[in-house]
């Protein structure tokens, strides 16, 4: 059975809040920002495959006031980051140990994802990935699913997909893939212990 991983929420804690905290005076000045100005709407564009450098300059024309902070989302962007899900970490080591097929499908910008290989080195242990902004769709599109499927000629009856969104897992489900919403890792084991994968 092959597995396959979302990477935020799911094995990496990505979080905008951790830089605006350096960078603005309180909780509600910071959820203002990224409800108003850099949101998520915007974020998920970019994973979609808008270059950074255009989505920068669309929101500073938008907003001249808060140039600073809007550069610093991708100048800083490696300070949204925060510490592996060590649990699900445990449950991909696992799966690794046990031989299972690894791969990746995750919304991530193509210009960022790169700056995350190195901080965590688990991601390589995957035998493939789709990362939506190189590939200029992002889930929950029936066609990013297919992609991965094609790609690494995987079958969707023998694939699980783990995602702590409902929606991607749902459209998991719809292209004949395994979809399990991640809640915990604890969560997590247990289903994956049903299915006899661990």
């Amino acid at each position: 059975m092959n597995v396959v991983f979302d990477l935020g929420g799911v094995l990496i804690d990505w979080n905008p809040r951790y830089l605006y905290r350096k960078l603005l005076p309180g909780e509600a000045e910071v959820e203002r920002f990224l409800s108003e100005v850099c949101t998520n709407e915007w974020n998920e564009r970019m994973d979609a495959g808008l270059p950074m450098a255009e989505g920068i300059a669309e929101k500073v024309r938008e907003f001249p006031e808060h140039e600073a902070l809007i550069r610093a989302w991708r100048d800083r962007w490696p300070e949204m980051l925060g510490e592996p899900l060590a649990g699900t970490v445990e449950v991909l080591q696992e799966l690794r140990e046990a031989g299972a097929p690894l791969y990746v499908l995750s919304n991530w910008s193509a210009e960022t994802y790169p700056l995350a290989e190195p901080i965590f080195p688990f991601l390589g242990w995957f035998r493939g990935k789709v990362i939506s902004g190189e590939v200029n769709m992002k889930k929950p599109d029936p066609k990013i699913y297919q992609l991965l499927l094609d790609r690494f000629g995987l079958e969707a009856s023998e694939t699980v997909f783990i995602d702590d969104k409902h929606a991607n897992v749902e459209a998991a489900n719809a292209e004949g893939i395994r979809g399990l919403i991640f809640t915990d890792a604890a969560t997590l084991r247990a289903d994956l212990g049903q299915m006899g994968l661990l």
